[in-house]
């Protein structure tokens, strides 16, 4: 008689530290206990995932659900409803929401939103203001915190540190990995000032041009370093970013965008308007060159959607009164899983920068592997797959994608979490059961079973 499991996968290639390997997975409770030949093992539920390639759940660490305040564009059930739909198993969620997540009580409330309403694990990042930088140590080690957030320059909200006394003073003000939005604020405000009546969305990453985010970027490194902070640049569009940053490692992690990656400049305003309106901007092939060779060189250290819906209403605004951002979470996978068809990357570049990558750079427990001990989520893929994506299948509030009409080739099929099935062949077929992330820099030592987290 052979072993007993909750949950067995049986038939896919799984992608293990090791590498690609034919194995079945058992999983007990919500983690994996088992990796190898289980053929005589039985289950209360087994999973054929024959020809599917079975991945650890990938985590899109940048994401903006909406809630509290904006609920008309997303909220935490619809946003984490999308994620799953996409194959994603966990998301950070920024804090830009109203109020901002800046408090203690601002937080625990977003925590006591999400449960028993989200379909994925999450966590929640807190914004630094002026005003809460002697708490931001105490928000920083709160359960369920990603870490703290800071915005260099005004995009969507009302989270800004412009100047550098004050970011000295955020950046000294905590331990873990800060995240950080880096366009110089002094110059945004000149350029938009001297936009004049002929504006239109196209001028959008001349506004915001490479100068812009390269002053920031700068003066971030500069300070990080005298302080000793480590930190995460979010969404780097620029060659001349990347070129700087992989001077860097020792000090800063790096993100960027599957907008970015696959969309480009000046096409995209000519075919999509507003809809591919973000900050910072998508840009030129000079940059999107850029942006592949620092995946390829590994300068870039995870992928983040930016998932930031908006109305088709309020997008339609004339620029620059439109807002910026557009939803990613449910698309971030299948656009990538694409690129690996063309041959941009390949399937292990993927697990790293939307698995592993994540869970290395932010301390995540138990999450970013497939291996024993380990959570047991997956995000199951189909590389045959050919989709066309299209609108009807987005569940964000918002209602559409940049994508809409973009064939790919590979598509997420199952979406485990914790050891439950909770989405199969575009079907949420479980109850949301996510819970707040937890991070190794926050636990407690006796925290989890036997002592153990």
């Amino acid at each position: 008689m052979g072993e007993t499991f909750d949950l067995l996968l049986r038939g896919g290639t799984v992608m293990t530290p090791g590498g690609r390997a034919q194995i079945d997975v058992g999983v007990r409770g919500d983690r994996i206990a088992a990796l190898g030949d289980l053929s005589q093992a039985a289950a209360d539920e087994i999973l054929d995932v024959s020809g599917l390639h079975v991945l650890p759940g990938c985590i899109d660490t940048q994401v903006h659900f909406r809630e509290p305040g904006f609920e008309h564009k997303e909220d935490l059930e619809t946003g984490t409803r999308a994620a799953v739909l996409g194959g994603i198993t966990g998301v950070f969620d920024m804090p830009n929401t109203r109020p901002t997540t800046t408090t203690r009580a601002a937080f625990e409330d977003k925590l006591a939103r999400a449960e028993g309403r989200v379909h994925c694990d999450i966590a929640f990042y807190v914004g630094a203001t002026p005003d809460n930088v002697d708490a931001l140590a105490d928000l920083e080690r709160l359960p369920g915190c990603a870490g703290v957030k800071c915005f260099m320059g005004k995009s969507t909200g009302d989270l800004l540190i412009p100047d550098d006394a004050t970011l000295e003073a955020v950046l000294r003000a905590g331990h873990r990995r800060m995240a950080v939005h880096a366009e110089d604020e002094a110059r945004l405000r000149a350029r938009y000032d001297a936009l004049g009546d002929d504006a239109w969305v196209g001028m959008h990453p001349v506004v915001r041009d490479e100068l812009t985010t390269l002053l920031a970027t700068r003066r971030l490194l500069r300070l990080a370093r005298k302080v000793g902070r480590r930190v995460h640049v979010l969404h780097v569009t620029t060659a001349d970013e990347m070129e700087l940053l992989a001077h860097h490692k020792d000090l800063a992690t790096v993100e960027t965008c599957p907008q970015h990656l696959t969309l480009v400049a000046p096409e995209c305003y000519d075919e999509l308007g507003t809809l591919a309106q973000m900050n910072p901007p998508i840009r030129g092939e000079h940059h999107r060159a850029a942006l592949w060779r620092a995946v390829a060189t590994g300068v870039v250290d995870v992928l983040g959607s930016d998932h930031a819906p908006h109305t088709l209403d309020e997008k339609a605004r004339a620029y620059p009164e439109s807002p910026s951002g557009m939803p990613g979470v449910q698309t971030i996978l299948p656009l990538m899983l694409d690129h690996v068809h063309e041959g941009r990357l390949t399937l292990e570049r993927v697990v790293d920068l939307l698995s592993a990558g994540p869970a290395r750079i932010f301390g995540i427990a138990r999450k970013g592997r497939i291996a024993v001990g380990y959570d047991a989520d997956f995000s199951i893929v189909d590389l045959g797959a050919v989709r066309t994506i299209d609108n009807a299948w987005i569940a964000s509030r918002c209602g559409w994608t940049p994508f809409a009409g973009r064939t790919v080739h590979g598509f997420p099929r199952m979406t485990v979490v914790r050891g439950t099935v909770v989405m199969r062949d575009d079907e949420i077929v479980a109850p949301p059961s996510g819970r707040p992330m937890r991070f190794w820099e926050t636990l407690a030592p006796d925290e989890g079973e036997d002592g153990v987290a």
